[in-house]
């Protein structure tokens, strides 16, 4: 009996001692800084002065009349739906394709699609940056060849610098650095269907398209949704990446985000308190995206 306690006693104090390490850390850097942020937005403060003033919900009411902030927002929302919708897209098919095809050279697409994901994203950046400069250009370089240019530059087209286009400029640097990682990643679980389901289903006449639909994404669905959840908290943070090094928002706050906002008026403009408030914003906006995307794809899990 008494050697059983000890037993139980000496477990405890292991599982305890393991455990601890990391409950401190997430203690200290999530839990603590998250209630910062929450206690932080309902003061006036520039961040680097001594002086606080208890304001309330406040900055909350400035905020919703905030036109920049209502601007940020909405280009944020558009990033997120149509990034999210073409890279997974893309994503699946490319991968279906690679798995399911038999492609003279499948190992070096898988490469080259996975590159773009080991770069920074400051390099990927430079590159777009590059791609999209209005007098020496890729895209520029191209349109030379179908429409006159002036000798002055005249009639080329300022990617970052029209109000219209920089955002779905950032748009397509954001899909082109994705779909190689979650191409891999559904290669994956594509890998793990048995053939003989496919072999089955061709038997019965089924061709590739109907077998796409009716049998790879069914059994690979679980994991779609956890991508899917992952990639769109992923995708807030990293337009805020490109944003800030490609354009900083500009021009006019055309490409701005709400993080790179809350960045900017936290840091850049010297309202804290207000740049806390909108993290407390963006904070509930991602848990409540999360939570519907989760809620709307919840399906019956497929056993093979």
């Amino acid at each position: 009996m008494e050697k059983s306690k000890s037993r139980r006693r000496n477990r405890n104090l292991f599982l305890f001692f393991c455990v601890a390490p990391a409950t401190i850390l997430l203690f200290l850097f999530m839990v603590m800084p998250t209630f910062n942020v929450f206690r932080m937005s309902l003061y006036k403060w520039g961040g680097f002065s001594a002086d606080k003033t208890f304001v309330g919900l406040n900055n909350f009411k400035i905020l919703l009349k905030d036109a920049k902030f209502l601007r940020s927002m909405q280009n944020s929302i558009l990033i997120i739906v149509v990034v999210t919708i073409v890279t997974m897209a893309l994503a699946i098919i490319f991968a279906a394709i690679l798995s399911r095809q038999k492609l003279k050279g499948q190992g070096f697409f898988r490469v080259i699609f996975y590159i773009p994901n080991i770069l920074s994203i400051v390099v990927i950046s430079a590159i777009f940056s590059a791609i999209y400069d209005q007098r020496d250009g890729l895209l520029n370089s191209i349109v030379y060849l179908f429409r006159p240019v002036g000798e002055n530059g005249e009639g080329l087209i300022a990617w970052l610098g029209d109000q219209k286009l920089v955002i779905w400029a950032i748009i397509i640097a954001l899909i082109w650095q994705a779909i190689g990682y979650y191409m891999v990643m559904y290669m994956a679980s594509m890998a793990s269907v048995p053939e003989s389901i496919y072999e089955s289903a061709a038997l019965e006449g089924a061709g590739g398209i109907t077998q796409f639909f009716t049998m790879t994404l069914p059994l690979i669905w679980s994991n779609i949704r956890t991508t899917l959840t992952f990639f769109i908290i992923s995708t807030i943070n990293l337009s805020f990446m490109l944003v800030k090094t490609m354009t900083e928002g500009k021009p006019d706050g055309a490409s701005d985000v709400f993080l790179n906002y809350m960045y900017n008026q936290a840091y850049t403009n010297s309202s804290y308190g207000y740049g806390m408030a909108i993290g407390v914003v963006v904070f509930i906006f991602s848990f409540a995206l999360s939570g519907i995307v989760n809620a709307v794809t919840k399906r019956e899990t497929l056993e093979f």
